[in-house]
């Protein structure tokens, strides 16, 4: 902060009365300038006031005085900066009351006893809530402090003379607050320690001061208005019980963070920031010369408060580090959290230092609680240079500049974007189809309009939009409810109408979304706020059929279409552990908590994956190589918070290892692929087989079962040594042994495609020790080829194809043929060339094969192209729902026919197809 170009006695015209009042105080000042204030000599000074007899209201009075001249010195000088002024003075409240109370407490219980808790017997203490600003330790200088008191228990006090009078603990409380609001507000001799508000107890003004923690639970769960939430944010517990307090915080923690993305908060919030306005409009009207307010006018200081608040009441429900109690702390999160950019957030970091010093310093002129630019020149000049500026002019134009920057930051997030607000010819058209399906005889309206948009079948696609309008589970929604419901839909269709095709399946899907969310007002929230999510929403269930299925069982996925910067980013996964790390972190001793952490975790990164790959950005490799990643981070991440729930375990990390097979093991992962693992380990203390089982078991169970998040991933463990009646786990050894002298050959074919996937890095170095040295045992060429072409013909017969179509992946000429290809050449030569051992997939093994000249170059190019489609084509059709992945045998003849000259060049003979 630039310093003041005026001294502080002609800055401050309170600091120079309150100087001049005694000719000791100036060296008072200049002392504790060059100090840090702290608790600690706040009690220092108020011992030497109350050292000769001061009553405590006028001592503390006193030192308020002169730690706000302190204050007023160290700012205006460029000593202290805005984070230091806004924690002293919180630091300051937090001490007034906390001393007032002790001792008001103390003259209570002398004469009336210790208020008791009815049920728990316990002695009680008032918890003393600071809320606004002082609850975010951003207290102003000559603010007033918004205080709350609740006390544990109802009961009463027990007295232990006869001259104590027995009280209820609500009259007991109520007592204490009174005294405390008077000792700490009432105006006397040095003026006060601090003006108390007390208007946002429950039920207001017409409320009892002191409330039970029961009265409090009853009052947020039943009469607990939506703007309160916004107000409860801060709330900061300043004294009481640490057990008392962490029970209120159960209390409020679900009345403000709701368990869902919340965006019903931006309309919420978006309403009473416009009844501050027009109030604040009113006051302009009837005072001109109030027309700049830093705190309540247009980007100003709540406008700042209200950005913040809103992501929190939004997201602060599943994000625990949105809790924060600081405006600016909270900034920062949101541009760690990629919810606002970084530069977007510098500024109103910017704009929020400017405007809260410049309410501090229209406040330090005369100690008043004003957030007013003055009307008189000569003040506004005072003002400018406190905030370093020659001239009125230049620091005006500086708080329009600031004050445009929250302004458009605001606007663009609360401003009104409901669907159908603007009044375009294709709004209007809807608005009537909308009143059309309410109709009984509306459904020929309907139907023209569904053609002129261009649907294919618009009778059909009219009856859908009539059965969903009429539905039981529709007409049973709350007016507002139906009503965004309704204006969605209307949003929709001459959306719907610009996709290329499909457009009854598209809206056959949207409407199954729609009627799925229905009754959760939050998601409707948020189509409405954010009408471009609508957008991708039904680009993306056009694309895929499973994507639309996979959202309506996941719609809080819906977040994830806010942003192009995070929809569209490339994955960091090394931020991504570490982010499963700190949630899984966050809900230690909550199993049910970290399995859906694991879960939402899991959705929000597929989902993004998607819609990368519906825009075309990513390649079905790159696809595979991304899911593969992300499976193995989930992989690890579930074995350490399941080691960690086994409390009879003997060392803190497992000697224990995931080797991944198949698709995962060749990181050819696909969207709804299962993952097939088997379970090592290393370990001699004598329970470790017994541990380690229960660890697989429980791994199996963290990644299978069905909590309100789904399920992560199958798991099939078939593949582990001697199959459905082998151990869950294996030792090392045993494994190694199994693998050189037991195994058949197809589980040989398996471990080509087998890699360490999670868990402890020697087991998963010793696999791949073992593994590399089964794949490179010698072979009987003949032998092999036998065994390679009996297992193949077993898993063709296993899967018959009596259509027309090609079946992608069984049929001869498919993928099953390139992998059993690839795995043949790999156990035949791995002797002779190690680097095939290398787990690189099939399509660098087909080049790498050719290189060593063990296939044709050319054919071997051709069938790797011939993978690349055949994958590729497999991914469109389960993308669109099919079970099989069946085409049209023209369509691949080329591809099938080298498939099958490979197989005829390398197992000996050809296949019928």
């Amino acid at each position: 902060m630039t310093p003041s170009l005026l001294t502080t006695d002609v800055a401050s015209r309170f600091y120079s009365r309150w100087l001049n009042a005694d000719p000791v105080r100036a060296g008072m000042v200049a002392e504790l300038a060059e100090l840090s204030m702290s608790p600690e000599l706040f009690a220092r000074l108020l011992q030497k006031e109350t050292a000769a007899g001061m009553p405590l209201p006028r001592a503390m009075r006193r030192v308020r005085n002169l730690v706000v001249a302190t204050l007023i010195e160290r700012d205006l000088s460029g000593r202290a900066d805005l984070a230091e002024v806004l924690a002293t003075i919180s630091a300051f409240a937090d001490f007034v009351v906390q001393t007032h109370l002790r001792e008001l407490t103390a003259e209570l219980q002398q004469m009336h006893g210790v208020p008791t808790g009815a049920e728990s017997g316990q002695p009680q203490e008032m918890i003393v809530l600071g809320m606004g600003k002082l609850g975010g330790h951003e207290l102003n200088v000559s603010s007033d402090i918004d205080l709350i008191f609740i006390y544990p228990e109802n009961g009463e006090t027990q007295v232990g003379s006869a001259e104590q009078r027995q009280l209820s603990n609500h009259e007991f409380f109520i007592k204490l607050g009174k005294k405390l609001i008077g000792a700490i507000s009432e105006i006397a001799e040095d003026g006060f320690s601090f003006r108390v508000d007390m208007a946002l107890r429950p039920n207001g003004a017409s409320g009892p001061l002191a409330a039970s923690l029961a009265m409090v639970e009853e009052y947020l769960l039943v009469q607990g208005r939506e703007w309160e939430r916004y107000a409860w944010v801060k709330a900061r517990a300043i004294t009481g019980n640490a057990e008392d307090i962490a029970a209120l915080e159960q209390i409020v923690r679900p009345f403000v963070y709701r368990r869902y993305l919340d965006f019903g908060a931006i309309e919420a919030l978006r309403n009473m920031h416009g009844q501050i306005r027009a109030e604040v409009k009113r006051q302009e009207a009837r005072h001109p010369g109030r027309a700049n307010n830093v705190k309540l006018g247009r980007g100003g200081i709540r406008e700042v408060e209200f950005l913040a608040q809103v992501f929190q009441l939004i997201r602060g429900g599943r994000d625990p580090a949105l809790r924060d109690r600081s405006t600016r702390i909270t900034l920062n999160t949101l541009a760690e959290k990629n919810l606002l950019l970084p530069e977007e957030v510098a500024q109103l970091q910017e704009a929020y230092a400017f405007l809260r010093n410049l309410e501090h310093r229209l406040q330090y002129v005369d100690d008043a609680q004003t957030h007013n630019l003055p009307a008189g020149e000569e003040d506004q000049l005072r003002i400018a240079q406190m905030m370093g500026y020659a001239d009125t002019e230049s620091m005006l134009a500086q708080l329009d500049a600031h004050r445009a920057v929250v302004a458009g930051q605001f606007d663009a997030i609360f401003a009104d974007k409901s669907c159908g607000a603007s009044a375009t010819p294709e709004s209007e058209q809807s608005i009537s189809v909308t009143q059309s399906l309410t109709e009984p005889d509306g459904g020929d309206a309907i139907r023209a309009h569904l053609n002129t948009l261009g649907f294919e079948d618009p009778a059909s696609a009219s009856k859908r939009l009539q059965a969903t309008a009429q539905s039981p589970r529709l007409q049973s929604l709350p007016e507002t409810s139906r009503g965004k419901l309704m204006a969605l839909v209307n949003a929709a269709l001459p959306l719907i109408a610009a996709t290329a095709n499909s457009r009854n399946e598209t809206l056959g899907r949207l409407l199954d979304f729609l009627e799925t969310i229905a009754r959760r007002a939050a998601y409707l929230a948020l189509l409405t706020e954010y009408p471009t999510t609508l957008g991708r929403v039904i680009r993306m269930m056009n694309a895929s059929d499973w994507a639309a299925k996979y959202l309506t069982q996941h719609p809080i996925l819906l977040d994830e279409l806010l942003d192009d910067r995070s929809l569209n980013a490339a994955p960091d996964w090394s931020a991504f552990q570490q982010e499963v790390q700190r949630q899984l972190a966050a809900a230690e001793d909550d199993t049910e908590l970290q399995m859906n952490v694991l879960r939402d975790l899991h959705h929000a990164q597929l989902f993004r994956l998607l819609a990368q790959d519906l825009e075309g950005a990513l390649t079905v490799e790159r696809l595979a190589d991304h899911l593969s990643s992300l499976a193995d981070i989930l992989v690890e991440a579930t074995i350490g918070a399941v080691w960690k729930s086994i409390h009879n375990r003997h060392r803190e990390v497992p000697r224990f290892a995931v080797i991944a097979y198949g698709k995962l093991g060749g990181k050819e992962l696909g969207y709804a692929s299962d993952l097939d693992v088997i379970f090592l380990f290393d370990d001699d203390d004598q329970e470790a087989p017994a541990l380690y089982a229960r660890l697989a078991q429980r791994f199996i169970t963290w990644m299978t079962s069905h909590t309100p998040s789904g399920i992560l991933f199958d798991i099939d463990v078939a593949l582990r040594p001697d199959g459905a009646s082998g151990l869950m786990v294996s030792r090392v050894a045993a494994f190694e042994k199994y693998q050189l002298g037991s195994a058949w050959v197809w589980e040989h074919q398996a471990l080509t495609r087998a890699r360490f996937c999670a868990g402890d890095a020697e087991i998963g170095s010793r696999f791949e020790t073992i593994r590399e040295n089964v794949l490179r045992q010698p072979r009987d060429e003949n032998k092999l080829r036998r065994e390679v072409a009996a297992m193949r013909k077993k898993l063709h017969d296993a899967h018959p194809n009596r259509s027309e179509q090609f079946d992608l992946k069984h049929d001869a000429g498919g993928m099953i043929d390139i992998e059993f290809i690839v795995q043949y050449l790999v156990l035949c030569n791995a002797a002779a060339y190690p680097q095939l051992t290398a787990d690189i997939g099939n399509i660098a093994l087909l080049k790498l094969c050719a290189e060593l000249e063990l296939i044709d170059k050319t054919l071997a190019g051709d069938v790797a192209d011939a993978y690349r489609k055949l994958r590729k084509l497999q991914h469109q059709i389960r993308l669109q729902g099919h079970e099989r992945a069946r085409v049209d045998a023209e369509k691949v003849q080329l591809e099938a026919a080298r498939v099958r000259e490979l197989w005829a060049a390398t197992l000996g003979r050809s296949q019928e197809t």
